[in-house]
Parts: structure tokens; sequence; C-alpha cells
């Protein structure tokens, strides 16, 4: 598999805040998507259902997402010969996620069950677990949202003020991982310092 900076990690993460009731502690989630290239990010999408209600992600709403979403959004982009990358999770690996898949970008998926198997809890070769999510949460929770609503914007805010010049280095780092592990033939990496 060469390596490019036209490459692309996806898939969702969950968020939770905590609010109180007179009665008890109750918890909420809210659960977000998004796709990141070097080109740029397409989302953040929220799972929600019909009555705009957040609700945890299954495989028949992930794929509801990739066909009205995410395909939708990437043809706005001119990108050419994708590559498209995701965890494990199940409704990810789905049968009918995968041909979903597989119909869009061919043999251009890395995934588990994909044509490119994809190492189990590999986060460190994934650029939204070792960068996206943790630079969103920490800036997303630094005023305290006190509702879901709240934290709902502050992440389209903190996504949508990610710079281009970031997201380069993030692939570039990304790419330098990959070289690494493909070099060393798959021994684990030494500790990597993600730099700005």
């Amino acid at each position: 598999m060469a390596t490019s900076t036209n490459k692309t990690a996806a898939f969702g993460v969950k968020l939770i805040h905590k609010c109180m009731s007179k009665h008890r502690s109750i918890q909420k989630k809210l659960t977000v998507w998004c796709a990141l290239w070097a080109g740029g990010i397409i989302g953040p999408y929220f799972f929600k259902n019909d009555e705009s209600h957040n609700v945890t992600v299954n495989g028949d709403r992930y794929r509801a997402m990739i066909t009205n979403f995410f395909i939708p959004e990437l043809n706005n982009h001119d990108v050419h010969e994708l590559w498209f990358q995701q965890d494990g999770a199940t409704c990810h690996t789905a049968c009918a996620t995968t041909d979903l898949w597989k119909d869009t970008f061919g043999d251009r998926l890395i995934s588990r069950f994909g044509p490119v198997n994809w190492p189990p809890r590999s986060c460190d070769l994934t650029p939204l677990d070792y960068f996206l999510w943790g630079y969103v949460k920490s800036l997303a929770y630094a005023d305290k949202p006190q509702t879901l609503d709240h934290l709902e914007d502050n992440i389209r805010r903190v996504i949508a003020d990610i710079q281009p010049q970031m997201l380069e280095k993030v692939i570039e780092n990304w790419t330098s991982r990959l070289d690494y592990i493909r070099a060393s033939r798959g021994s684990p990496m030494p500790e990597i310092i993600f730099k700005m």
C-alpha cells in the first residue's frame, strides 16, 4: 500500500456529558463521526433519530449516515483515488456496511474484513484516535458545557476552526508512523510524540 496524503480515516466516537437532575445523575451520550484527510474534514455528523434525539450508532444508522451524509459530502470535494480507513466496530464491519464501502471505494478500503485488513486496537495508527478526538475534547469541554446542545455547538466550532496546515501535519505524522511500522516489519512503535 503506497503512502499518500490523500488518505482518510473515519469512525464514530462517544463523547459523554453528565447532567444532574433533582433526583439522580443522568448520563446522556452524544455520538459524533468525522472523516479526516490532509485536505479537510467532513463532519461532524451527530447521530440522531427522527425526533432529533441523540442516539448511539448501529449498523442501520451508520449506513444511513454513509449514504445520506458522507458520500454526498465527499462528492463535493475534489478527491480522487481516496482510501478509506476505519476501525473494527461491529456497525462498521457488518456485511451490509462493508459491501456499501466496497461499492464506494473498491479495494481502497482499510478495515476489519475489508480488502486491506486493519490491525485491531491500533489507535496509534489512526489519526482520529491519536489526534482529532483528543484535540476536539480538550477544547470542546474547556468551558464546561452544561447541555448536550452546548457541547455539540462546541464540537462544531472546534472542528470548523482546524486549519489545513494542521491537517497536513497530522497526515505527515501518520505517514511517518506507517513508514516506521513497515520498516520494522510490524514491531511495536517507540513512544511517538505528536508535534504540531
